[in-house]
């Protein structure tokens, strides 16, 4: 049973509320509010509410001795996800009061789960795993329930074990070992739901202009916090206020313990809702309806108007892309084009389509886009020239009905003689990241990359890259070669010191499309910062399938820390049969299985969620043969990774994004070989999932 003073409290809050909240008939509709964990809940415990889908909710905050950073992520409607990155007071982990107060950093992941929506007479009732692959500081599990009595006021209750069981115990299921698995990183499957629990519960109270307030029993008796002194929990009640920022953000205060003040700030985003609504691009030209007597006329064969290619090419070049080739025939063209521009591959389609319909012959009525990358032509788009006509003010999905995505394998293959050899360059900035070394949590370099490519023909390119440092200190990160692998990765502060400026890469690459659903890579050359050698990739790849199967072959030489051409001793030979399926929604599950550059041997399993507008959220993990003790701090390899298209951000149409990589830190086991062009991203763009995902934009 609950603690009687628990619910006598929490009862008599409640009603409270719901008196006061009878006169806020103005108040908003209540929205799950962030807590000290940066997940939906009160202050330091949960609720069952979840953030609307792909959430993304970023907070920084705390109290005296105990600073928390999370990264939340709403994976599905009822899934969520948490990074969480925090520092603690040294005397919380040793229990010494005579210990110095230096902060000792901890990482953690969470994950939630509701599995009963609310009604008008039913809780939404959620099922949480926190701290489950970190090092058991944070370590807790629980069950919850939240209903909302009124439109102001929600009420929540729940069952914690682990930490949330230390205050209150009311039962006991089992012993719970406090050991870490490994050398943290690893699920304590074993720990899960077992030891002793406790119940906590609150209130949330909307109070209307954007304000919440909230009253939460806790049962997180923070034993480490007050045994080392950091902590004078005099109370399990802690209140809070929040104001939200509309969908934006929430910035809160909070009374902890009776004794403590703590704050915190959440960044809101969500890849559904762009900042600029609509965008800021150029609309493009209308489409150009044929005259009656043309669409029959074919007399302009024997005698072609001059110009043809010349005004599509110019047409294209507005809308910025680039004609490869054109193969005319009476009834029919076929286009190959390069898309440097457009983040969404219908819309480069359908530009071209309304490029076509302005410079053609009357006479052409169907239309085959090839679109190309690196000379491969991803897939053929068919569609007829009336449908162009007749359908430009209607629906998209009117469109992509009369749309026909093929294989373009045995297509035509025409080549403008004025294309190739080419040459191209460029200098840009650029920013490295490092994040959770244990001294400084993030480092940060920022230099300049001059690049070139040089394209003899249309399926060959030898392109590198040269980077200069400017300001930064993630060459002062602790080299740390403890464990039994070989130190593939763990130098690479070697690589910033003495190879600054240095070759980033040189390689000669060649693609190919040897049948059909196959596409292929040869790469050779200095393939990363830290490795050369050759590199052969095979990709099996229907365009209207959902599975992708790959497999990959290397042979790497570690480079000298120079970063210029000369070689260590170490040699590997690396290779990985990668697995690659749609479920639909945006979301891409992929399997590398294989060797790594130690020569440790196992699989990465990844999964990332790609929205509509380019944005992508994922994650991965690594296991392989190395031991724990092997591998070091964290057991195995992991990591988060967040894309955020900048036309997203700016409403424009440029192919660029920022890369958020929250990994810790490089270890050498699980290592994969960094080659550039690999082939499924280049090419799942063109093939059914993603191009009906992105189709709406096909008339923008």
């Amino acid at each position: 049973m609950l603690p009687r003073a628990f619910l006598i409290r929490l009862a008599a809050v409640a009603a409270a509320a719901t008196c006061a909240g009878a006169t806020l008939a103005q108040a908003p509709e209540p929205s799950p509010s962030y807590s000290l964990y940066g997940t939906p809940g009160l202050i330091d415990m949960p609720t069952a509410q979840s953030a609307p889908d792909a959430e993304l909710a970023t907070s920084f905050g705390g109290f005296s001795g105990d600073v928390r950073t999370a990264l939340t992520f709403q994976i599905t409607p009822r899934l969520s996800g948490t990074f969480r990155y925090a520092g603690f007071d040294g005397r919380t982990y040793s229990g010494l009061p005579s210990e110095p107060a230096d902060l000792i950093f901890d990482r953690s992941f969470d994950l939630r789960y509701r599995f009963v929506d609310e009604t008008s007479v039913r809780p939404a009732l959620a099922i949480g795993l926190q701290d489950l692959a970190g090092t058991g500081k944070l370590s807790s599990e629980y069950i919850v329930a939240t209903k909302q009595l009124t439109r102001v006021l929600d009420v929540t209750a729940g069952i914690g074990w682990g930490r949330l069981g230390t205050y209150g115990r009311i039962g006991s299921t089992g012993s719970r070992s406090e050991d870490v698995a490994g050398q943290g990183g690893v699920p304590s499957v074993e720990q899960w739901f077992r030891g002793d629990y406790a119940a906590f519960g609150g209130i949330g109270l909307n109070l209307g202009g954007n304000l919440r307030l909230e009253a939460e029993y806790s049962s997180d008796d923070y034993e480490d916090g007050q045994v080392g002194g950091q902590i004078d929990r005099r109370t399990p009640w802690n209140f809070g206020l929040d104001y939200r920022f509309g969908n934006s953000g929430q910035i809160s205060v909070y009374s902890l313990f009776g004794t403590e003040l703590g704050a915190q700030v959440t960044f809101l985003l969500n890849p559904k809702t762009a900042p600029v609504p609509g965008g800021r691009e150029e609309a493009p030209l209308p489409v150009l309806r044929r005259a009656p007597a043309t669409v029959s006329d074919t007399s302009w064969v024997v005698a072609p108007e001059p110009g043809i290619e010349t005004a599509l090419r110019e047409h294209l070049a507005r809308d910025g892309l680039t004609f490869e080739g054109l193969s005319l025939g009476p009834t029919k063209a076929t286009i190959r084009i390069e898309n440097p521009r457009f983040p969404l591959s219908p819309q480069a389609i359908g530009r071209t389509a309304r490029s076509m319909a302005r410079t053609l012959p009357g006479s052409v009525e169907l239309f085959e886009i090839i679109p190309v990358r690196n000379g491969l032509a991803l897939s053929k788009v068919t569609l007829r020239r009336s449908d162009v006509e007749d359908f430009e003010f209607r629906e998209a999905e009117a469109m992509r009905r009369r749309v026909a995505l093929t294989d373009a394998a045995d297509a035509a293959r025409p080549i403008d003689p004025d294309r190739y050899p080419r040459f191209s360059w460029g200098i840009t900035p650029y920013v490295q990241t490092g994040f959770f070394d244990p001294d400084i949590p993030v480092r940060v370099e920022v230099g300049v990359r001059a690049s070139a490519a040089f394209r003899p023909t249309y399926n060959t390119k030898l392109s590198g890259a040269v980077t200069k440092r400017v300001v930064g200190n993630l060459d002062d990160t602790k080299i740390d070669n403890s464990g039994g692998l070989y130190p593939v990765r763990t130098n690479f502060p070697l690589y910033l010191t003495e190879g600054d400026p240095g070759i980033e890469n040189l390689v000669f690459a060649a693609f190919g499309r040897p049948a059909r659903d196959l596409y292929s890579r040869i790469s050779v050359g200095y393939l990363e910062s830290m490795y050369g050698g050759v590199s052969g990739e095979l990709l099996w790849k229907p365009v209207d399938s959902r599975l992708g199967l790959g497999v990959e072959l290397n042979h790497a030489v570690q480079r000298d820390f120079d970063r210029r051409f000369g070689f260590q001793d170490y040699d590997v030979t690396t290779g990985h049969v990668s697995a690659y399926y749609e479920f639909g929604s945006g979301y891409l599950g992929q399997v590398d299985a294989g060797r790594y550059l130690a020569g440790d041997v196992g699989a990465t399993f990844s999964l990332d969620r790609t929205f509509a507008n380019g944005w992508r959220v994922g994650a991965f993990a690594t296991f392989t043969d190395a031991s724990a003790d092997d591998f070091g701090e964290g057991s195995f390899d992991k990591g988060i990774e967040v894309v955020i298209p900048t036309s997203w951000i700016l409403g424009t149409s440029r192919k660029a994004d920022v890369r958020l990589d929250l990994q810790p830190i490089q270890r050498n086991g699980g290592a994969r070989l960094r080659v550039p062009d690999r082939l499924y991203p280049q090419v799942s763009d063109y093939h059914r999932a993603e191009f009906d995902r992105g189709f709406g934009r096909f008339w923008r």
